[in-house]
């Protein structure tokens, strides 16, 4: 008995198991939180980056007002510049004024420029603070394990304390949706099998007791050693008590009649590669080839060569069997 979608809780980051809210047998819910990992330094991470975070958007803001200080200063000099070149035409100031004027707008031009760039640079680190705080908080988001399905947890492996790292199991989960039976079935019965099948399953557990089943995968391998393939079967409805991995008998029904003459299968015997039965005539048994039809589990349909009414023959003692014309005893 197994279940068609499983799944093993395990942790994406190492760390010390604070909580485990679910115990084997508890139903869970698709993101349900069933496990708590110890976040009390991640807490205190994702607050250092928010930190970080918002003293990079004020460097930004002060590098924007730097900014403004620097084209304050580089059109004030440009207009220097500018007077200063048109008095140096008329000769009213030596070359020399002029020279220091044109300097102090290359360096406001070189300051302008150097202010652009700080922007830039304070804007980049807010994105890396952003991503910074983005990391952290995924970080701590990974301190919460949560179902990934509808299901039922089957196993328990890890308890509070425990440090568990990535991919270590604490939880094992099951959908009960759906429950198969993979049942390994002769590859000389693959003709006769198809989806949709109707079958019954026993369990070992309840031996006299069967439950409704369809088949529902047929499998595309067969095992080179014993010839046979897995076919998955559906339980419509399971016993009261029942655990994955428990063993089951598998009935598929192949074909069906309404009405046939049929015989007990432990009663057919062969001859000669033919089948055959012995049928009690005036006190002693008589050895009577037949044709076969549909074959079950407990009986076997005989199309030719009885009659309804007549009595068949089983041998009381399996190390003597019968033969023909041997007195018999009915019983």
């Amino acid at each position: 008995l197994e279940a068609r979608v499983k799944a093993t809780l395990s942790p994406k980051i190492q760390g010390r198991l604070a909580q485990v809210l679910v115990d084997q047998n508890d139903p869970v819910r698709a993101g349900q939180l069933l496990a708590q990992l110890d976040d009390g330094e991640l807490r205190q991470q994702v607050e250092i980056s928010r930190a970080a975070l918002n003293a990079a958007r004020a460097s930004v803001e002060r590098v924007r007002a730097d900014v403004a200080r620097a084209e304050a200063v580089e059109k004030l000099n440009r207009l220097d510049h500018q007077r200063i070149a048109d008095l140096l035409a008329t000769k009213v100031i030596s070359q020399a004024d002029f020279d220091k004027v044109l300097e102090g707008l290359h360096v406001a031009e070189a300051d302008l420029k150097r202010a652009h760039l700080a922007i830039t640079e304070a804007e980049r680190q807010v994105i890396t603070a952003e991503k910074t705080l983005l990391y952290q908080q995924e970080r701590l988001a990974d301190t919460s394990l949560v179902s990934p399905l509808d299901g039922l947890v089957i196993k328990r492996d890890r308890d509070p304390g425990d440090v568990v790292v990535p991919g270590s199991a604490i939880l094992q989960i099951i959908s009960t949706n759906e429950i198969w039976v993979s049942a390994w079935v002769d590859e000389t019965a693959m003709a006769g099998l198809a989806p949709q099948q109707s079958a019954r399953v026993v369990f070992r557990s309840e031996p006299t007791r069967s439950f409704a089943g369809e088949v529902v995968r047929l499998g595309r391998q067969a095992d080179p050693e014993t010839r046979e393939f897995l076919v998955d079967v559906a339980v419509k409805q399971l016993p009261s008590n029942w655990a994955v991995g428990q063993r089951a008998e598998v009935f598929i029904a192949t074909n069906q009649k309404d009405s046939a003459l049929t015989v007990p299968a432990q009663a057919l015997q062969w001859r000669d590669s033919k089948p055959g039965v012995f049928v009690a005539v005036a006190g002693k048994a008589r050895w009577r080839t037949v044709t076969l039809g549909v074959r079950g589990r407990e009986f076997v349909e005989v199309t030719d060569g009885l009659v309804v009414g007549e009595q068949v023959l089983t041998p009381h003692d399996p190390k003597r069997p019968l033969a023909d014309g041997n007195r018999i005893l009915a019983r």
